[in-house]
Order: structure tokens, then sequence, then C-alpha cells
């Protein structure tokens, strides 16, 4: 009730009836939501279960590798216990007597060439080997062998020759032969009877090996 005396009585009095009202309100809207609102009830969804197989292969048995047995022993030697072998048996010597044995056989003999064998070493020069009057002069004083003119035999004899310091041949080798004619005895022989210049080697002669083509052609 509203005093005309005091208006803070009237200001008190108008807030606790606003508060009742507010109250009053508050409580039908929620009995309203409860109202309009039931309680759900969702259906149950049964789940469908995965259909699984599950299939038992049979895995071959595998068979593991035997390793190699180790080689056996050698066998100990054991004391016999037989009685009836002596205690001061002996065992033979088994060592070989080579006094006994025939002396190797003797090395058949060498022909004698006349040249002492000299292995070929390559030896660096300034100028090489060279016969006086030139090739030619090789040439001029090869002899053709018969046999080969009468079989027709041409081309070339390839040999090795050994010039010495003092411009001398002292071994010869067949590099390119031409047969069992008498062809490659023939190249060598004329090789040697011409003189010959030493190779140079900073002004000094040395001795050094040499390849020296002849050839042999028939004339027309």
């Amino acid at each position: 009730m509203l005093s005309r005396v005091n208006p803070e009585v009237n200001l008190r009095w108008k807030y606790r009836k606003v508060m009742e009202v507010s109250l009053v309100l508050a409580l039908l809207l929620v009995t309203a939501t409860f109202q309009a609102f039931k309680r759900f009830e969702g259906k149950k969804q049964e789940l469908k279960r995965p259909d699984i197989k599950i299939e038992v292969q049979e895995v071959p048995q595998t068979e593991q590798e035997r390793a190699a047995p180790p080689p056996a022993r050698p066998a100990v030697p054991i004391e016999s216990e037989d009685e009836d072998i002596p205690e001061d048996e002996t065992i033979a010597s088994t060592e070989l007597d080579l006094s006994q044995l025939p002396p190797p056989p003797e090395k058949p003999p060498e022909e004698q060439t006349g040249e002492e064998e000299v292995t070929p070493i390559f030896v660096a020069y300034d100028s090489p080997p060279e016969p006086i009057g030139g090739f030619e002069a090789i040439q001029r004083n090869l002899v053709y062998p018969e046999i080969a003119r009468k079989a027709g035999v041409e081309g070339r004899v390839i040999v090795h020759v050994l010039v010495d310091e003092r411009g001398e041949v002292v071994q010869t080798k067949i590099l390119k032969s031409l047969g069992n004619n008498g062809c490659d005895e023939a190249a060598v022989a004329a090789i040697k009877s011409v003189k010959w210049k030493p190779a140079m080697q900073r002004d000094r002669p040395v001795k050094v090996w040499v390849a020296i083509p002849v050839i042999f052609k028939l004339k027309d």
C-alpha cells in the first residue's frame, strides 16, 4: 500500500511487487517449457555385426638342413693288453735310401752356333745402326736359294740383329720366316756380309737390337 508521507517506503513496496511478479512469470515459463517438450524416447537401433570369416591355411613344414658331421678324430694308439705281443718288438725304418736311385739323364749337347746367346734388351739411342752402303747393299749381297727360286717363293724375311759398339753383327734371330727353303739362312748371310755403323747414344756407340727386312723377289 502506497504511503503519501514517505516516498522511500513506496519504492521498496514497488520493488517487492516487481520481484514477486517476475518470480511467478519465471515459474510459469518453466512449467510451460516442460509441458511443451515431453520426454524424448529414442528408438534403439541394432548394430549390424560384420560377417568375419577366418580361414586357416596349412603351412608346409620346412625341413632343416643338417650340417655335415665333422671328420672323425684320428685314432690314438692304445697300449695293447695282449701278452702274446713282445714288448721289445720294433717297427722297421721307412726312410728312403736315395743313394740307390739312378743318376739323372745327361743333358743332350746343344748345337754350337758360334754366337753367344744374348737376351734382347731395349737400349735407347739417338741414331739406329745402319749398314754401310744402305739397305741396297744387303739386297745386292743376297743369294737367292735355288730351291726357293724353283718353287717360286717370294716374300720378306725379318731378322732381329744385334749390332755391337764396333759395328759387328754378333747375334741374329728370325722374327718372320719364309719356311724351310733356305731363305732365312740367305737373309742372315746377306746381313752379315756388309759392314755396319753402330747405334749412337749421346755421341757414344752402343750395342742395340734392330729389325732388318730382307726381300726375296724373283725377277721378271
